[in-house]
């Protein structure tokens, strides 16, 4: 596996259930079910080609009642790959644009909001509650998000005056920086919060001995908002490849 997916598979395997099914890694959060970006396959047809057994074994995988994606980035193998998740029912979801950049000269962003490392329980709840309530997801998440700083995330909050506004975390592995987690309180958008968490990360990745930054969002589309897309190229990231997210939700257990 190369070493960027390497370090974001160790990101969100830490605050996940793990299972290696058909040469790939099966994310899932049960107290999330209908999220499918906490329910997700990786690493199918990355290590080697991947098989329509190798397909059902990792859908196999997946707990009844939960929507999911399969991930499937450019050089995953084999080409037919696709066709056999479309033959299983599933359907082209929202891909994700891959970033990078190196840590040296980070941006500056202008912000009233200052930057406090979430350390403590009650900011460790704080940063919790801003991915919740950002991300609509539900609130018996809340415990699973505020391990983060104590399962390898570097966890930051934005605050206004005393009162958390937003969120971001990295994650740091062989040389590479993943940031990600990165969410603001409806009520403080439009403050520079994302804009400053992410100059700062930055940063910290250089702190750290990172020679390269990585994120990712939604691609580019008509229908779906850029505000993230356009903070992280004004942060001076550069566009990678698509990795193609292929929706389902397992109804019923296969014999």
């Amino acid at each position: 596996m190369r070493p960027v997916q390497r370090v974001q598979l160790e990101a969100y395997g830490a605050l996940a259930e793990v299972t290696e099914a058909g040469g790939a890694t099966v994310l899932q959060t049960p107290t999330a079910p209908g999220s499918p970006m906490l329910n997700r396959v990786v690493g199918l047809g990355v290590d080697r080609p991947a098989t329509e057994d190798d397909v059902d074994a990792a859908l196999a995988a997946i707990g009844v009642g939960v929507t999911f994606y399969v991930a499937v980035p450019p050089h995953a193998e084999p080409a037919e790959l696709p066709s056999w998740l479309e033959e299983r029912g599933l359907e082209p979801g929202w891909g994700w644009m891959s970033f990078s950049r190196g840590p040296i000269d980070p941006p500056r962003f202008v912000t009233s909001l200052r930057l406090a490392r979430a350390e403590s329980a009650a900011e460790a709840a704080a940063f919790a509650r801003i991915q919740r309530v950002a991300y609509d997801l539900p609130e018996e998440l809340e415990p699973v998000l505020a391990l983060a700083p104590e399962r390898g995330w570097e966890c930051w909050l934005a605050l206004d005056g005393d009162e958390p506004a937003g969120a971001g975390a990295l994650f740091a592995l062989d040389g590479v920086c993943y940031l990600g987690l990165g969410a603001t309180l409806p009520e403080h958008r439009g403050k520079g919060a994302q804009g400053a968490l992410l100059a700062h990360r930055i940063q910290r990745a250089g702190e750290l001995g990172c020679d390269l930054v990585v994120t990712e969002t939604g691609e580019q589309r008509d229908d779906r908002p850029s505000n993230s897309y356009r903070n992280i190229l004004r942060a001076g990231f550069v566009e990678g490849a698509v990795t193609a997210n292929w929706l389902g939700t397992r109804h019923e257990r296969r014999g």
